[in-house]
């Protein structure tokens, strides 16, 4: 197994494919572990999250195959410790990783340990992974490398990331839900499609269009006072890079519901890997007597089991309605592996 340190974009790119390919088999498929969603992040540096850092991709290839990606930075963490870092850290990205396939994990993770402790500059004194998931192979590979290596290995529990397994049918997805959740949507939907305020939604499908539609999405979010100060012009950048990056590899979902003839509320999702990736969402709260939210993710819903998708996941944040719409609770971990 060969090793080789990438400290730029530039040289990667070339990679892409290969990368993406190994994403898709390997353990944890994220599209935030995908070239064209880190390339962007790196470019603003997680939409402005960090000021300094250092490019640090490992990639292991054997008999010029590609077998493995440590896609790392280095940079100064929150603790004021150097530290090796997961490119995606840690705001913006909900679940990150190593790259490789579950079968090559261990002997790929005991010599890319091997590799950075002789090779890399002694600049880093830790290994500092949020936002992994808590099924991942990486937790307990890490620690018994670790325990083997004498440094010190830590775990906490960093979010919780709520899902729901779909069944493939909304009326079975429904009668699997609290009975009173089940009558409130079913009502919301039903009153919204009955106000006579020519309620519909749909899917952007028009890539022309995406710059003014995301304006229109921003705008939405900009409704909530948390989510106007987090997004800074950078943000707003770093956003738009990554809708656009999603909707050219063909896994973008953006929707909006429409009322009256105006943009009331919006998600944006990811479509990938047969599951919809709840991303982040905006709504107009002069139609919240339509109770837009509910209303628009009661027709997702409707469209993933529709579409035959195998999960609805609402990613980080442990806000009620997850969990009133029928979300199960897991988590991602933070992992410290210290020298």
């Amino acid at each position: 197994m060969e090793f080789k340190l990438h400290t730029t974009f530039d040289t990667l790119e070339s990679y892409a494919p290969a990368w993406n390919s190994l994403v898709e088999m390997g353990m944890t498929n994220a599209p935030f572990l995908r070239y064209e969603y880190l390339s962007t992040w790196w470019s603003t540096r997680g939409g402005g999250e960090w000021q300094d850092g250092q490019l640090a991709v490992i990639m292991a290839t054997e008999n010029d195959q590609l077998l493995g990606i440590a896609p790392f930075f280095l940079t100064t963490n929150r603790d004021g410790q150097p530290a090796l870092m997961l490119l995606g850290s840690i705001e913006i990205s909900d679940y990150l990783d190593l790259i490789v396939r579950a079968e090559q994990y261990p002997a790929f993770l005991s010599a890319l340990l091997d590799w950075i402790d002789k090779n890399y500059p002694s600049t880093w004194s830790l290994l500092d992974l949020y936002n992994l998931p808590d099924n991942s192979p990486s937790l307990s590979a890490l620690k018994a490398e670790s325990v083997k290596r004498g440094w010190t290995y830590a775990e906490e529990i960093y979010q919780p990331t709520p899902f729901i397994p779909l069944p493939g049918d909304f009326e079975t997805y429904l009668s699997g839900i609290d009975k009173k959740q089940r009558h409130e949507i079913r009502r919301k939907m039903r009153r919204a499609e009955e106000s006579g305020r020519g309620v519909r939604w749909y899917i952007v499908d028009d890539e022309s269009k995406l710059d003014s539609e995301m304006d229109d999405f921003l705008s939405l979010m900009a409704h909530d006072s948390e989510k106007d100060a987090f997004l800074t012009t950078v943000m707003r950048s770093q956003m738009k890079a990554s809708v656009h990056a999603a909707f050219r590899a063909g896994y973008l979902q953006l929707a909006f519901l429409e009322v009256d003839g105006e943009k009331a509320c919006s998600y944006l999702n990811f479509d990938y890997d047969n599951k919809i990736w709840v991303y982040n969402s905006g709504l107009d709260r002069r139609f919240m007597d339509l109770s837009v939210g509910w209303v628009l993710l009661g027709y997702l819903l409707e469209w993933a089991n529709q579409n035959k998708r195998a999960e609805f996941d609402f990613l980080r944040g442990d806000e009620d309605y997850k969990y009133k719409f029928g979300g199960q609770k897991r988590h991602v971990m933070r992992v410290k592996v210290t020298k």
